[in-house]
């Protein structure tokens, strides 16, 4: 087990020792290690799932490490599933492409290419395109949709090696994988030395402000090692010889950060929005344990709806078997007492039960042959989507429940 765990003592910013712990979710399994039989139950791991604020330099965090090629070395989650993805995507390689000029001599390198369903959107725009994934199976999967895939971690030695074999590249892009890295300055720098002149990191996080203001705690799970403000992402750049250029907010996942990054110095983009979050209290530790007792009390609501509902004999299930729906459903005791089954349009995920509850995941279409009363959202970014897909089960009299900031009936 040791080989598998092992817990920091200081900062991955600034190696401070100044660290507070502020919310504690229990002992949980990991988020995305869903089981194919019961009999795999009683063997089952748990690790603390706790958070804790750097006094020094305001990241929030978790000390708890996970052995990345444990968590990543095959993984069960695809991007290309969701349309809400595929629209982001376009929009996405569109922008890039035109702020930086890309043409079909130039690179555009993804760490934690996933299935490649960003880098396909480049290709489309005809510029050249590298995945870098360290999940085979999913790299694999890329390869065969035509995506040139490296199956590797990416960190400062395998971009060493991409510019000695590919060249240098105008954007080394991270989506949704900063936040997984233990050595976050390390990532940086290599993604900086990979760069060409000209060139730019581009990566996009979920915003910890909006973690904190919609009440988000479900997306804090062992794979998500940092939780992002602007000023804390200021810091990890200038550590990693980068300057901030450029920052959007984009509504993915929950209200996420993308952040443009160049190895020009003389970059202060973002200071306004850092200086919002100080004014917020995002660099106190006053403004975590009231999230902390938010969180509490969100619980509290979403149990005694869920109660209310099966009390009057209405039958429940659930919509999505997301990493963050392992979170909620653990943190709060939701298991096959309140949810039999939960539906998942990713065929990796159905046949299979969610870690810790062991709910079993299901096909979509079990919600119009089944059609329960109520259907949890525990996909709730993309609410509106799956909302929107199925209006012949909301016709029918179903309806659904979206679990935070607080819950509430549609």
């Amino acid at each position: 087990m040791a080989a598998v765990h092992h817990k920091r003592t200081c900062c991955r910013a600034c190696e401070s020792e100044r660290l507070t712990l502020f919310l504690e979710l229990g002992e949980q399994p990991l988020a995305n290690a869903f089981l194919s039989s019961v009999d795999e139950f009683a063997t089952e791991a748990a690790y603390p799932l706790n958070v804790y604020f750097c006094e020094s330099c305001s990241l929030v965090q978790l000390l708890d490490v996970i052995d990345p090629a444990v968590l990543f070395g095959d993984y069960i989650y695809v991007t290309g599933t969701s349309d809400t993805i595929a629209t982001h995507n376009v929009a996405y390689a569109r922008t890039v492409t035109g702020l930086l000029g890309l043409g079909p001599h130039d690179l555009v390198v993804e760490a934690a290419s996933n299935d490649g369903s960003l880098l396909k959107e480049f290709t489309t725009l005809s510029v050249r395109t590298l995945g870098v994934e360290p999940a085979s199976n999913l790299a694999e999967v890329a390869r065969q949709n035509g995506v040139a895939t490296e199956a590797r971690f990416f960190n400062s030695d395998t971009a060493r090696g991409l510019r000695q074999t590919y060249g240098r590249a105008k954007a080394v892009i991270g989506n949704n994988v900063l936040a997984h890295v233990d050595d976050t300055i390390d990532f940086l720098r290599g993604a900086r030395d990979l760069l060409d002149d000209g060139g730019m990191v581009i990566f996009e996080v979920p915003y910890l402000v909006e973690l904190l203001d919609r009440l988000e705690y479900d997306t804090i799970y062992h794979e998500h090692l940092c939780y992002f403000s602007v000023m804390a992402l200021q810091r990890l750049c200038e550590s990693a010889g980068l300057g901030i250029a450029r920052v959007d907010r984009v509504p993915v996942h929950g209200g996420s950060l993308r952040i443009y990054a160049a190895a020009q110095n003389g970059h202060t983009a973002g200071m306004d929005m850092a200086d919002a979050e100080r004014r917020a209290g995002l660099d106190s530790i006053d403004r975590y344990r009231r999230f902390a007792a938010e969180v509490a009390r969100s619980r509290e609501m979403l149990r005694e709806l869920l109660c209310r509902l099966r009390s009057q004999r209405r039958s429940l299930a659930g919509y999505g078997a997301p990493a963050k729906g392992n979170t909620l459903l653990n943190y709060c005791g939701i298991d096959t007492g309140f949810l039999p089954y939960t539906v998942d349009k990713n065929e990796r995920k159905v046949g299979l039960y969610t870690p810790g509850m062991h709910i079993p995941t299901r096909p979509v279409s079990t919600l119009l042959e089944e059609q329960p009363d109520d259907v949890l959202i525990l996909a709730w970014n993309f609410a509106a989507e799956i909302m929107r897909q199925q209006e012949t089960y909301r016709a029918r009299g179903g309806r659904f429940i979206t679990p935070v900031p607080e819950p509430v009936l549609h």
